[in-house]
């Protein structure tokens, strides 16, 4: 088997899939915990299904699919960013944007007088049939994408926590959603290439919700979150190859065992040892406040009677 792996890694393909799991699998972990943090989880299989959509859409004017899936995830992103921030109005104006376009990406389909190969591939995933081009352009989108979640990570990591005290505070809550829905539809695009539209969640929440298990940190949780995205789609490719069974079952399958092992094994003792620590922090550190209270305390009395004695010899 170890024979066979060497020898498939020295064709393009497999080295252009590799290369283009890397970059996929480093955007999807750092958005993945957003995602998870900010429940929009229905927001995301609404983008890669109308992904789907600008994709039938290019198909039949003659363009790239994979341009028309960005555009397709893009101008559903602006969409449900103008018309729904808050989150009881968002899943209804997702539920509605996304009917609208299934209806349209049906329409586009039964337009094309031909068999839509490339349409279709989208639905279920095709890292392995990715070009040179491709990964050029996922590694363009990839960076876009982390330079502009790095601009805005603190005001964004602030209002995931605690929305209404963001927005008291004057963290422009509402342009940070947009914003994060734009990234999350380039995010969603590059998913795609792995995993397809049908799959989508497996990439864009599994990674996060896992990650949350493991810590609470949000710096080592974003950490986490790429090693087993990065874990399930290299692992799911190289389990592809030797066995000639679809990517998108190994991903999907990793996951769930990921997921699975820190709900149940590791997450359980990780939080048992993080709230260990937390408590014998809290104990020593409530010991501490209290000490410092009482000197200033004791400083403030101080104040006080030397105050009164001068006013008492004037």
């Amino acid at each position: 088997m170890l024979d066979q792996v060497v020898h498939l890694l020295g064709y393009d393909f497999v080295q252009n899939a590799i290369a283009a799991g890397i970059v996929i699998a480093i955007v999807a972990g750092v958005v993945s915990r957003f995602v998870v943090a900010r429940n929009m989880a229905f927001a995301v299989h609404a983008l890669a299904e109308l992904g789907f959509t600008g994709a039938a859409g290019a198909i039949l004017v003659g363009a790239s699919a994979v341009v028309g899936l960005l555009a397709g995830t893009t101008i559903t992103a602006l969409f449900i960013g103008l018309l729904g921030v808050r989150v009881r109005e968002r899943d209804a104006v997702v539920g509605v944007v996304m009917a609208f376009g299934l209806g349209l990406g049906v329409l586009f389909l039964s337009l094309y007088p031909r068999y839509a190969t490339e349409a279709f591939a989208i639905l279920f995933g095709t890292i392995t049939g990715v070009s040179r081009g491709d990964v050029v352009l996922l590694i363009g989108i990839g960076v876009v994408t982390l330079l502009a979640l790095g601009v805005i990570y603190r005001p964004l990591t602030f209002a995931t926590v605690d929305p209404e005290v963001a927005e008291a505070r004057g963290v422009p809550v509402g342009r940070l959603a947009i914003a994060f829905l734009l990234i999350m539809a380039a995010a969603v695009a590059e998913a795609v290439q792995v995993v397809g539209v049908l799959l989508i969640l497996t990439l864009l929440i599994t990674p996060g919700a896992t990650a949350e298990r493991l810590t609470a940190r949000p710096g080592r949780a974003t950490a986490y979150s790429v090693g087993i995205a990065l874990l399930c789609i290299l692992g799911g490719i190289f389990l592809s190859l030797v066995s000639n069974v679809p990517v998108s079952v190994f991903v999907t399958s990793l996951s769930f065992a990921c997921y699975l092992l820190a709900r149940f094994v590791v997450g359980p003792v990780v939080s048992g040892g993080e709230g260990r620590r937390t408590s014998v922090a809290r104990d020593v550190a409530e010991p501490v406040a209290a000490l410092e209270a009482n000197r200033a305390l004791d400083g403030s009395l101080s104040e006080g009677v030397a105050r009164r004695r001068s006013t008492e010899s004037e």
